[in-house]
């Protein structure tokens, strides 16, 4: 089975690059965050435990964020939340920065991931909305661009590894939000991120139409998988750091972890147009589930992101309440029991419904 969209003479390729900066911009600031989590922790003389608040505060904020993020994208049009929540994603990450205690990372944490939520939701449904004018897969390679910017990002952190966390934070947040605003010309002009062509033929429905029990489904593979990404970016240098390794090497796992995702993720498009999305899952994939939730809309993509971004944040927060309980090698193990539940579970999660 092929996966077919509806063909356009004039793809947007303005909007394409627009958003492809959008996705690499995520992907910078998520891994800075996340390499440099342990100077985070130490300076603000967290344990695992208390950690775990702070990225629940994260997690909280975002589903926040993400559900918010998909009734104004569906009501308004995604392009108008990808300027504001970037400059305040920005701002947030600067302030993290700053913390030296738990209130006020949670409280800088609440408002860094409800950003995220809020630009994550416009990211996405602008890019199924460009996928659609493209008429073929697209959605890897914006997918690929967050990969190739969190892999900057994770460079960025280990080759400055001997500047305090804070400088670097306040560095990256500043060249994050003037981007966006520089790139607020182009939002305006952007021409196909607010629409959706329909050219299904007469009767199909089944390609726009997704119902709630099968978007919960998504959400919950989506969940499962982004688990380990989420362990990933916020345990790795953490647990590297545990085993006295330096914090270049430290911040370097996460680099070498979005060098395998990129390159999955740039050959996601040509096999998503060769072969299903279950087969695709089942060897390993969130990208089939992104894109079978946009077929639904940009509400659908809400549901699911947020169901989905509960495994990212609140499962590492997860994994350090089980770490404070046991070890954090030991919790590191929930990942791969997820990965094996995400291979069984991918074929009824992925069936057209």
């Amino acid at each position: 089975m092929t996966a077919t969209l509806p063909t356009t003479t004039a793809p947007p390729v303005a909007d394409r690059r627009l958003l492809t900066s959008t996705f690499a911009v995520l992907g910078v600031v998520m891994a800075v965050w996340g390499a440099r989590m342990p100077a985070v922790q130490a300076a603000a003389h967290l344990g695992p435990g208390r950690l775990a608040v702070v990225l629940l505060a994260a997690a909280a904020g975002m589903v926040a964020g993400l559900q918010a993020g998909g009734r104004l994208a569906h009501r308004h049009g995604p392009s108008r939340l990808l300027v504001v929540p970037t400059v305040t994603f920005a701002v947030a990450l600067a302030a993290l920065g700053q913390c030296r205690n738990l209130p006020s990372l949670v409280a800088a944490a609440v408002v860094f991931g409800a950003a995220h939520g809020l630009l994550d939701v416009a990211a996405n449904s602008s890019a199924v909305n460009v996928q659609q004018a493209y008429g073929r897969p697209i959605m890897a390679s914006f997918h690929a661009s967050y990969s190739l910017g969190a892999l900057g990002g994770a460079v960025l952190a280990a080759a400055t590894a001997w500047l305090p966390h804070q400088v670097l934070f306040t560095a990256v947040g500043a060249a994050t939000a003037l981007a966006a605003l520089a790139a607020l010309p182009a939002v305006r002009s952007a021409t196909h991120l607010d629409h959706v062509r329909d050219d299904a033929p007469p009767g199909d429905h089944r390609s726009v139409r997704t119902s709630r029990g099968h978007t919960w489904l998504l959400g919950a593979l989506a969940a499962a998988c982004l688990l380990a990404e989420g362990a990933a970016a916020d345990w790795a240098s953490v647990h590297l750091r545990s085993l006295h390794s330096s914090e270049a090497v430290a911040a370097g796992a996460y680099a070498l972890y979005s060098s395998a995702m990129a390159f999955g993720r740039l050959f996601g498009d040509r096999l998503t147009a060769r072969y299903s999305p279950t087969t695709l899952v089942q060897a390993g994939a969130v990208l089939a589930a992104l894109a079978a939730a946009g077929r639904g809309g940009a509400r659908t993509v809400g549901t699911v992101t947020t169901i989905g971004y509960l495994g990212l944040l609140a499962g590492p927060a997860a994994i350090g309440a089980l770490a404070s309980l046991t070890t954090l090698a030991a919790a590191l193990a929930l990942p791969a029991i997820l990965a094996a539940a995400v291979a069984a579970a991918a074929r009824r999660a992925l069936e057209p419904r």
